[in-house]
């Protein structure tokens, strides 16, 4: 029996890190190599043509699995019926802005996309925030869709956790897909928490703590965290745009551990809405490991936590707590 399409929607579909998202949702690599997808492409009125053109493209790929494709600069038009919703348009901040008007600018598109989500979407959309700040754009999204479950808004620091893995790989010449259980704390910004307390690697004599085999505190305690931290800023500097494709790699894994599960045994990180686990504030979205499984995510519980750790996962907790603070008084 065939698969009844599933409706994905992208936001902000003309830019960077959509058009290298949308070819790999057509291809199945979000959600499986026999599920059939309808892609709902939004973007802005003054990107409208750019978005046609990739409509255009789309079509000229012949992807199997892509059943339909909506582009549309109309909101309600661009969520209805959605399944899994995709949110990478947002304003960046330019230079010599403020954070407070970056913020105001992204609470105004993402109140007006929670409103069309909550009135059209279909019920149990999951939905993926991948557009800067993530987290507080998230919390903002969940403030205006009541009826989506908080459980169902994610933001996206998967992109972090892979990056985690690569410096791992790289350091030790090993393949990444060796590499497991890293975790990113916190939001996604450069006060994020890349952790690898708890991180394995599969060696022919089973597996080992990362720290055993890297055998330099040093390295993982200053050059491995600021690098997974700045990372962006690094790939800005170094292609003059931002990373798109990593960050479109990073939404599909994201999403497909969510619907399928992540393996047995290890976790992924996801910023999700906090339970207090961890001693984390409750109400603020924020990244921890996660297992996924039915379609659900569950905060992997009784890893401890030592004190340089607790340090770090405080403060990053503090910032995202000063930006819900910023984001609510630009409620207004």
């Amino acid at each position: 029996m065939a698969k009844d399409p599933v409706r994905v929607l992208v936001t902000g579909a003309a830019g960077q890190i959509g058009y290298a998202l949308v070819p790999m949702i057509a291809r199945g690599i979000m959600l499986g190599p026999d599920q059939p997808v309808i892609l709902h492409m939004l973007d802005i009125p003054p990107a409208g043509e750019a978005l046609n053109g990739v409509k255009m493209e789309l079509v000229d790929a012949a992807f199997p699995l892509l059943k339909g494709v909506v582009a549309t600069t109309d909101v309600v038009e661009g969520c209805s019926g959605v399944n899994i919703a995709v949110m990478v348009g947002g304003f960046p901040r330019k230079e010599g802005m403020e954070r407070k008007d970056v913020m105001t600018k992204n609470v105004s598109i993402y109140k007006s996309q929670a409103s069309a989500l909550e009135n059209h979407a279909a019920p149990n959309c999951k939905v993926l925030v991948v557009a800067n700040p993530a987290n507080t754009n998230a919390l903002i999204l969940k403030e205006y869709a009541p009826s989506i479950p908080a459980k169902n808004i994610t933001c996206l620091t998967r992109l972090d956790h892979n990056r985690a893995l690569g410096q791992i790989s790289e350091r030790l010449s090993i393949q990444v897909s060796d590499v497991k259980n890293v975790i990113i704390w916190g939001n996604h910004s450069s006060t994020q928490y890349p952790d690898v307390n708890h991180a394995t690697i599969k060696t022919p004599s089973g597996e080992k703590p990362v720290r055993e085999l890297v055998q330099d505190d040093k390295w993982l305690t200053s050059e491995f965290i600021k690098t997974v931290q700045q990372r962006g800023a690094a790939i800005i500097k170094a292609r003059k745009l931002s990373s798109a494709l990593s960050a479109a790699s990073s939404a599909c894994d994201h999403i497909r551990d969510w619907v399928h599960g992540t393996p047995e045994g290890s976790w992924v990180s996801m910023g999700v809405y906090s339970d207090g686990s961890y001693d984390v504030p409750p109400g603020l979205i924020y990244s921890f490991p996660v297992t996924c499984r039915d379609g659900e995510w569950s905060i992997v519980q009784g890893l401890s936590i030592d004190e340089y750790s607790r340090k770090k996962l405080d403060l990053t907790a503090e910032e995202l707590s000063e930006e819900k603070a910023l984001a609510y008084s630009c409620l207004s």
